[in-house]
């Protein structure tokens, strides 16, 4: 596959910027945060490192991408605008790799608003202009961010309701990714789907497992079962539901199969087709079946069907008072979640007196595209630049939104009271505690190559 030309991988606007900076200037430094009033109070750093092997590492500036640039930008506005002569030193200079550095945490780092993530500083003097050139590229890490962030944070809502009504040790498999058809392209499908998997193990998008493959050093990053669509079920029509129905416990005998329940009547399905004709087949099989809602007022609907299928199968009340569907039956609910309705749910499941065990859920479009960059307000802001000798802060401080104003200087990310409970904060560089931010990028090289698994045990701390 041809590398997309890095001399256009930027908003128009800045292609013009080598001229704007004071005379005499050095270095730019930049930063890359999650401002306060986030959605969330944490955010989990991640995704990054692919931005890095596919767009930035190794020779990235060709003779060809710098004509295809210069005569683009010509048309595009009406003057000779594209700084030729800066890209054509890269080239010759550096062997058409990039001189910059970029300082970051840890990938899988969970880190409060308002701190520093990740610092871009050029290092050759002669291309002070090339940190924020790449801002428009590198600010994109907000999307796996926001996406391991969030399933981050849904992790903790049921984390919270098993250890409250059931066992947290299947917390893994309890949010499954159904996103990719929702998603704008495979790319996206891939790196958001994998952030998902920082947190969770369960997934439908198979973009997700190639990235993890591809980026992140993991064989085998996410897991699904069979399962039905409405298509499978529906073209046996509705006089053969029964059949459709029995087809998939025999087509699948053992382990786990998961069927959608709701192509008529989720209620009259739950009751008279599993929990009547094929009850006894579901109760004698060796595994497990998941009956899928996929229509209704998810909390309504999910509590409907727990009542019926007790009624039906049974049920027992576990240690902690809730009761327990026999382990051949489970629910999963795939329609409508998103981090305010997953919370919704799980708190009529439990004052039903129903464990969490007995549910699990699927997302996709508030899984990995009803959010923007805004959720976890990411920003990019320049806080440092050298002009001749003199280094000078660098900041914003807009009248009109305290939220905007932007951090100053060189900074450092650091540890208050290292440990459970500890948390981040952003100070000047001269602090002489230690930076948490480490060098992953320099001058076209990749520095640091993290597994998904270390981003998980990043991620994983303080999850209960």
């Amino acid at each position: 596959m041809i590398r997309p030309n890095i001399c256009l991988l930027t908003d128009s606007y800045k292609v013009s910027h080598y001229l704007q900076y004071p005379p005499g200037s050095r270095r730019v430094y930049s930063y890359f945060e999650s401002r306060t009033g986030s959605l969330h109070p944490q955010t989990v750093f991640f995704g990054l490192q692919y931005w890095l092997k596919e767009y930035l590492s190794g020779p990235v500036v060709t003779r060809g991408g710098i004509d295809e640039a210069d005569e683009l930008c010509r048309e595009h506005f009406g003057q000779p605008v594209f700084n030729r002569s800066g890209w054509e030193y890269i080239l010759h200079a550096h062997g058409g790799r990039l001189p910059v550095e970029i300082r970051a945490v840890p990938e899988g780092t969970v880190v409060d608003s308002s701190n520093v993530l990740m610092t871009v500083e050029n290092t050759d003097d002669r291309v002070y202009w090339l940190t924020n050139y790449l801002e428009t590229l590198l600010v994109q890490t907000w999307y796996p961010s926001t996406v391991a962030t969030q399933s981050r944070a849904m992790k903790q809502v049921i984390a919270r309701a098993l250890v409250r009504s059931g066992d947290v040790s299947q917390i893994g498999f309890k949010l499954h990714d159904f996103g990719f058809r929702g998603v704008t392209c495979p790319e996206q499908a891939g790196l958001g789907g994998l952030a998902h998997l920082t947190s969770f193990l369960g997934t439908d998008t198979l973009a997700a497992l190639q990235f993890g493959r591809r980026y992140y050093h993991a064989p085998m990053a996410g897991f699904s079962i069979p399962a039905a669509e409405h298509s499978t079920i529906t073209s046996w029509g509705r006089a053969g539901e029964i059949d459709a129905c029995r087809n998939m416990l025999r087509q699948y005998p053992t382990g786990l199969v998961a069927v959608v329940s709701d192509s008529y009547d989720i209620f009259h399905c739950c009751a008279e087709i599993w929990g009547g004709v094929l009850k006894a087949e579901v109760l004698a099989r060796d595994g497990t079946l998941v009956i899928r809602p996929d229509s209704g007022d998810p909390p309504t609907t999910v509590v409907r069907v727990l009542k019926i299928l007790g009624d039906k199968f049974g049920s027992t009340t576990n240690g902690k008072g809730y009761r327990v569907l026999p382990p051949q039956v489970r629910v999963i609910q795939g329609d409508g979640i998103d981090f305010a309705m997953l919370e919704k749910i799980l708190d009529v499941v439990l004052a039903a007196g129903w464990s969490a065990d007995n549910v699990a859920f699927g997302s996709g479009g508030g899984l990995l595209q009803k959010l923007n960059r805004d959720t976890q307000r990411f920003a990019f802001k320049c806080s440092s630049i050298l002009v001749g000798n003199a280094e000078r802060d660098v900041y914003k401080q807009p009248v009109t939104d305290s939220g905007k104003i932007s951090k100053k200087g060189r900074l450092k990310l650091v540890w208050v009271s290292p440990g459970p409970g500890g948390r981040f904060e952003t100070v000047p560089f001269s602090d002489p505690r230690t930076d948490q931010l480490q060098p992953v990028f320099r001058n076209g090289e990749l520095l640091s190559d993290v597994t998904l698994e270390e981003v998980r045990g990043r991620c994983g701390v303080g999850i209960i």
